[in-house]
Parts: structure tokens; C-alpha cells; sequence
């Protein structure tokens, strides 16, 4: 099929205000000329991609996040002549490619935009005897097994037969800024991905826990930003490591041995804080999930977040296992995250799960008074 355009529908930026929805949509063309070399045109509600390879624009048109759906098209102008020409075109080719034959079921659907002499339903009747004068397939517009799409939009008409999902959600970069606890497990990249799907510019934090896990966990967390970059063309994950394992110590020696995980975790937060007030985030985001892990309990998850005064989301509280792990694979990133990298060694063999507050509270006061959590909070590195 000699395709000549993509079709890019999007979904709710069309409920917008006028001035918001062509601010998205302009967010939304950056993103898809990031992603692959094309030229793009914005037309009521439509987005209009000529890829210079135009293979490699249906293969990647998926990960643009904002759009809905797509669909190779073939464009002619709006006179029955060049339709007629170009639908006899275009039905021989489904012929030739096996799509359509004298069995297949059949109908035309047409949609019109603008002032025309004919009706929606007077050029889908007459598409339907175009169609039959190539093949006499029956037409069936119930129940049908293909439809050709005819789209009259003013001077120019297009058709198409297929309607590709996109990832639907937001353009990346409409939304601001957030931080995400980017671990090298399941969870939290997942959690990005669909931080970034609602238009989120993401800025990943990982926390080195060395001597407590091994140089893998660090190489496991930058191949999932690269994986997860594959999404982000127009605004690209920026990358933010910090050397965590002093903090660990100081909280595996001077507190209860059970509250290891919660303390970590309540670091992990204070220096995101820190982080998203220095680059202007507007949030924390981490993987959790209620009741996933020790240290996911409803008390636990309202003692790590104490004192911190930046929201914290947490996309994935609502999933289980087996969801998150099905979006993980859908991604790209299960694989990844699935390499062995050693773990974390400071797991304390009973961790608590039902944290009292105030006793968290006078914890993490003694914490902040060693000098090795000072230097913990003041070490992070930019590695992009």
C-alpha cells in the first residue's frame, strides 16, 4: 500500500480550553518530530505525520504519549473523480494484500468536516459501489469484517482501513516536573511510565546503597532510563544519583535494627524534597503499592512520609503484583528489572511493618544529627 500521511488523533486535549488545547497540541507535534524525522500538520483536531521512512513512523508513532490512535491513510482531493480513482487504488491493493476478498464482509463509514454537496451517508453509498466494482464482497454495516474509513475534510479526503492504538494520556512535558524514586526493580519504573503518560517531565533520582548492594543495581537503574527514554523523545528523563550507603549505616547502627526500611525510605523522600525544591519539581513519586512489601503497610507508608512537605504519588497504590508486572512487560522495562542484581543486604530478617509514628519521628531527629547524613543529603550527583 502506497501510504502517503499518518492520521494522529488525540483524546482528552481535545476538551480543553481553545488556548490550552493548541498548547498541547504544539507540545504534541514537538514530541512526534523528536521521535522520528517527518514533517507534521495541525488541522481541526487532527494531527497530519508525512514520515520520511514511513515504516518506522507506524512502528514509533506508539510511543508518543498524547496520542490516541493512528492510522496509515492515502490523501486525494475532495471530487468524486479523484476519490473514485484513488478508493478503486486502494481496494486493489487490500486485494493484492489479502485483506479484502469476494468473502469478506464489508462497509464504509465516511465522515465529513466542512460545507459539501453531499451527505455522509450519500459518498459512504457511493464509496460502497466503488468498492463492489472492484470486488463483489458483501456489504455488511453491522456486523463488518473490514471498514474503509473515508474522511472529507474540505478540499482533501482520506482513507484508511486501520486504526492503530497509541498510548493515549497527555503530552509529556504539559504537566511540569516530578522526581522519581527510580529503583532497579518492577515497580518504579513503571510508576514513571505512567507519570509520564498523564505529561509529566521526569527527573529520575537513584539511591546508591553501596556497601549494602553492588554495582549492578546502578547499571540496572541507567538501562531502565534508557528504556524508558524510548517514551520521552522531546523531553528526555533527566538522570540524579547520590551515594546512599552512609545513611544506611548510620541508620542500620543508630536504630532499632527492625525500622531499617522505614528509615531508608523517609531518607529517600527528605532528599527528594530537597531535590524538587532545587529543580523545581512539583512532586515525589515512588512505586508503592498498599501492602506490597514490608515497608508498603498503610502505618509504614504515613511514617516514611513524615515531615515531607512536597506531595508524594504513588501511581502504582492501587495495583497488584501481577498488573504492574504486565504494564512492565508491555514497556520494555520487566527484563530488565528481572536481572539479578544482588539485592539490598541492609533488609533487616523482621522489618516493621506497623511503624509508630512518634518513634519514627525521634528517630529520624537523632539521624540528622550525624555528620554522615548531613554529607548524604548534600551528595547528589547530576549523571545525564
Amino acid at each position: 500500500m502506497n501510504y502517503d500521511l499518518i492520521i494522529a488523533r488525540y483524546g482528552e486535549i481535545g476538551i480543553k480550553s481553545p488556548k490550552i488545547r493548541s498548547r498541547f497540541e504544539r507540545k504534541l507535534v514537538k514530541n512526534i518530530k523528536a521521535t522520528f524525522e517527518c514533517d507534521v500538520e495541525r488541522n481541526q483536531g487532527r494531527i497530519y505525520v508525512r514520515p520520511e521512512n514511513f515504516e518506522d513512523g507506524v512502528n514509533k508513532l506508539n510511543r508518543v504519549f498524547g496520542v490516541v490512535s493512528y492510522s496509515p491513510a492515502i490523501s486525494t482531493k475532495t471530487t468524486f473523480e479523484d476519490i473514485d480513482e484513488t478508493l478503486t487504488e486502494y481496494t486493489q491493493s487490500l486485494i493484492d494484500e489479502g485483506v479484502l476478498d469476494e468473502d469478506t464482509r464489508f462497509a464504509i463509514k465516511c465522515r465529513r468536516v466542512g460545507k459539501h454537496d453531499f451527505t455522509s451517508q450519500e459518498m459512504a453509498a457511493h464509496c460502497g459501489g466503488v468498492v463492489r466494482n472492484v470486488v463483489l464482497a458483501p456489504v455488511d454495516l453491522t456486523n463488518p469484517d473490514l471498514t474503509i474509513f473515508v474522511e472529507v475534510r474540505e478540499g482533501d479526503t482520506y482513507i484508511f482501513h486501520e486504526k492503530i492504538r497509541g498510548p493515549g494520556g497527555l503530552p509529556l512535558g504539559t504537566q511540569g516536573k516530578v522526581i522519581v524514586l527510580l529503583s532497579s526493580g518492577i515497580d518504579s519504573p513503571v510508576a514513571a511510565y505512567l507519570m509520564m503518560k498523564r505529561g509529566c517531565e521526569v527527573i529520575a533520582l537513584h539511591c546508591n546503597n553501596d556497601p549494602f548492594s553492588g554495582p549492578k543495581v546502578t547499571e540496572n537503574f541507567n538501562a531502565l532510563v534508557d528504556q524508558l527514554n524510548i517514551y520521552a523523545k522531546g523531553t528526555p528523563i533527566k538522570k540524579r544519583i547520590i551515594d546512599y550507603g552512609e545513611y544506611l549505616t548510620v541508620a542500620k547502627t543508630k536504630a532499632p535494627e527492625k525500622m531499617t526500611c522505614v528509615l531508608c525510605k523517609s531518607g529517600m523522600y527528605k532528599i527528594a524534597e530537597k531535590l524538587a525544591v532545587k529543580l523545581g519539581a512539583d512532586a515525589i513519586v515512588d512505586g508503592s503499592s498498599v501492602g506490597q512489601v514490608a515497608s508498603q503497610t498503610l502505618s509504614n507508608i504515613l511514617a516514611t512520609r513524615y515531615g515531607v512537605n512536597v506531595p508524594i504519588l504513588s501511581p502504582l497504590i492501587g495495583l497488584d503484583k501481577e498488573e504492574i508486572t504486565a504494564i512492565a512487560k508491555q514497556i520494555g522495562t520487566f527484563d530488565i528489572s528481572k536481572i539479578d542484581d544482588g539485592g539490598c543486604s541492609a533488609v533487616p530478617k523482621y522489618p516493621e511493618t506497623h511503624a509508630d509514628m512518634e518513634r519514627v519521628a525521634k528517630a529520624i531527629e537523632d539521624m540528622n544529627q550525624e555528620v554522615e547524613v548531613q554529607k548524604a543529603f548534600e551528595n547528589i550527583r547530576k549523571i545525564d
